[in-house]
């Protein structure tokens, strides 16, 4: 009974795969035609369709929208009965229909034809009424339906969202739609934080950050190490207040081994020249990398873009990153 089961899945998802494969065949001119239209859509993006086709379309005017297209689905239905006031000059509609002839679809397509508005077609019936009336028709036929009764929109549906899909990320390429573009849509999410939050936003300043001069007595610097919020490291400064070189935990430990009178002396005496540094307005997962990569646990933070690009505005910890969910 098990293998039986396993094998009815298996012939759905070949029927689905090959329906989706198939399509290569077919991207052609047309292909391109869509896509250059959405490219130089002005307005909005109307996609519609009816039953199993108006589900697809729901799910391609989310996926336009959130990759910088802006897109909305209109049901035919309800277009008739007001709704198209929701089209306006500059707007693309999207007309997802297997056959080609939903009822349905009819006013908008004539409502489309009278106000000279673009019209793509995602048909399995490219000679349709739908097909006529589009400025690109995109071919998403089917040799048969994964259903066991050929009945149920199946491999169809798959296919047209495959196409819809297609030339969605076919015009994200062409604008130049970039990770921080998409960040900037889904802020909700762990990848919009990531690719939204800077250094800025989570780095220690003011009382927090620990910083000495290059003549801090050693006992000091200790002390100062272990009193700030960010502690085991401090950033060493020169006369002008540029950052020149950092004491760590480490430093510490390699003089207590080397040194007879290990508390004895100056900052200078024990700091790490050419410490690692970060922009303030740099991702705050660039910080995550740079400390990854060299295996340290702390950079100080500067801002360019100030009157001292070399004076430390912050200090950033490894652990900063990882309790703010950056990855």
């Amino acid at each position: 009974m098990s293998a039986k089961i396993i094998q009815q899945g298996l012939q759905v998802l070949d029927i689905e795969a090959n329906a989706i494969l198939a399509l290569k065949q077919r991207l052609d001119e047309s292909f391109v035609n869509a896509v250059q239209i959405v490219q130089a859509c002005k307005g909005k993006l109307i996609i519609t369709g009816m039953g199993k086709s108006g589900q697809i379309a729901r799910k391609l005017a989310s996926t336009f929208s959130s990759t910088g297209t802006p897109a909305v689905y209109l049901h035919p239905a309800e277009s008739a009965h007001g709704d198209l006031g929701i089209v306006v000059d500059g707007d693309v509609i999207i007309a997802l229909s297997y056959g080609g002839e939903s009822p349905e679809l009819a006013p908008m397509l004539a409502f489309a034809v009278r106000k000279d508005i673009a019209v793509i077609a995602i048909t399995g019936n490219v000679n349709s009424t739908l097909a006529k009336a589009a400025k690109a028709v995109l071919n998403v036929s089917v040799s048969a339906e994964a259903c066991p009764l050929n009945l149920a929109p199946t491999a169809s549906s798959t296919a047209s969202l495959a196409m819809g899909d297609a030339i969605a990320m076919a015009v994200l390429n062409e604008k130049g739609f970039s990770p921080e573009d998409f960040a900037e849509f889904h802020p909700g999410g762990s990848l919009g934080y990531r690719l939204l939050t800077r250094v800025k936003d989570v780095m220690h300043t003011g009382e927090a950050l620990p910083l000495v001069q290059l003549k801090t007595p050693v006992r000091e610097v200790l002390s100062i190490m272990t009193h700030k919020n960010v502690r085991g490291a401090s950033g060493v400064l020169d006369d002008k207040g540029d950052l020149v070189g950092v004491i760590t935990d480490g430093d510490i430990r390699r003089r207590l081994e080397k040194s007879a009178d290990p508390l004895t002396g100056v900052a200078k005496d024990l700091m790490t020249t050419n410490p690692r540094t970060i922009d303030a307005n740099e991702l705050a997962e660039k910080a995550l990398f740079l400390m990854e990569q060299f295996r340290i646990q702390m950079v100080f933070v500067f801002d360019k873009l100030s009157s001292h690009p070399q004076n430390p505005v912050g200090i950033l910890h490894i652990q900063d990153l990882l309790r703010s969910k950056i990855r």
